[in-house]
């Protein structure tokens, strides 16, 4: 039995962008507890050449939302990456999620052989659809997700194996 490019690729992105959103909720908590101001943990860094928190959730949503809209012949919406809290961070997550469910499994499957150019400042990146999926838009996600709950774990936040994976 095989996978549909949606199956692979929406559902994935949804639970992703959802676990994190309830690690965020973890970290707030946190912040409360401990008394710590949420800009902290909005801007830390695993090290000093890296993205802040913020930044890796922008990018992680930007990804799934600009992956769906290509491979369904959409239109990506655009969102200004001033996130500066966890609530307006949660916010991005959840437009990104209700973004998603709006793409329906007959506009993403059969999308495997067709062309994605992206621009890029390196130049242009040319994939064909099922590549794009599963070698650009799910690896991306999944840097950037793991990548921010490294940044709230390494800052103390109770979260684990389980709030990443989130619905397992």
């Amino acid at each position: 039995m095989s996978i549909s490019m949606y199956q692979a690729g929406i559902p994935v992105a949804i639970r992703f962008l959802n676990s994190l959103s309830a690690i965020l909720d973890k970290a707030a908590a946190s912040c409360t507890a401990r008394n710590i101001d949420q800009t902290v943990l909005v801007n830390a860094r695993l090290a000093p050449d890296m993205l802040p928190l913020s930044r890796q959730i922008q990018i992680a949503t930007d990804i799934v939302k600009g992956g769906a809209a290509r491979l369904a012949g959409a239109e990506p919406p655009s969102y200004e990456d001033k996130e500066a809290t966890f609530d307006e961070l949660k916010a991005r997550l959840a437009k990104t999620v209700a973004f998603l469910q709006t793409f329906k499994p007959a506009q993403i499957d059969g999308s495997e052989g067709k062309e994605i150019v992206l621009k890029m400042r390196s130049g242009e990146m040319k994939f064909n659809g099922q590549d794009y999926l599963t070698g650009f838009v799910l690896p991306n996600l999944f840097f950037h997700v793991t990548t921010a709950y490294a940044i709230l774990r390494h800052n103390g936040i109770d979260i684990g194996k389980k709030d990443f994976l989130g619905g397992a």
